[in-house]
């Protein structure tokens, strides 16, 4: 049987190396430790994110439900002041030129004509503020989701990662770090509102 020559010195350097790696794993798990606790850092971001741009795009299209409510309420009023206005219409006509309260029943038909003009004018704006409400949201709850997807993608990252540990398997912490590079392009995504 041949002596494979080896030093002393070779032989402890070996040694302790395998026994560090039993003791502590192989150095890429310090790597993997340290890129878990950021990518679970970065989720906790990504979650208070998601979290605020969802209460903001609830309170954006409460203001709009508000808004429309209201120019409901303007268009019923504008109807109200056209039905009065072709009432008195109406009764000037049938009294007749000789009947004094002709004048009247026409100058307040004309009153509330031009009551309903500017009844008309409120109401399209407060319309127009509904759709400005209705559009803010949409694009607040856009961003929700981006960051909703960047929490997924950052948990599903963070339990690729506890698996490799536990197996000890590199090649899965490699795909544990694209999904947090996904995770983090969703985050990336959200913070400058690229939909």
């Amino acid at each position: 049987m041949p002596e494979e020559d080896i030093e002393t010195g070779d032989l402890k350097e070996r040694l302790d190396q395998a026994i560090e790696e039993r003791e502590h794993g192989p150095s890429w798990m310090q790597y993997l430790s340290i890129s878990t606790a950021v990518l679970a850092v970065l989720a906790a971001v990504a979650s208070l994110e998601s979290g605020a741009y969802s209460n903001d795009a609830l309170l954006a299209k409460n203001d709009g439900v508000l808004q429309q409510a209201k120019a409901s309420d303007a268009w019923s009023h504008y109807q109200a002041k056209g039905v009065r206005a072709t009432i008195l219409a109406t009764q000037a006509e049938a009294l007749g030129e000789s009947n004094p309260a002709t004048t009247h029943f026409r100058q307040e038909a004309e009153r509330y004509r031009s009551e309903q003009k500017e009844i008309q004018e409120r109401a399209s704006k407060l319309e127009e503020a509904v759709k400005e409400d209705n559009e803010r949201a949409e694009t607040l709850l856009e961003r929700h989701h981006q960051f909703a997807r960047a929490v997924t993608f950052s948990q599903i990252s963070i339990a690729l990662s506890a698996i490799a540990a536990l197996v000890r398997r590199k090649w899965l912490w490699l795909t544990a770090l694209g999904a947090g590079a996904v995770g983090i392009a969703f985050m990336a995504r959200g913070f400058l509102g690229v939909m």
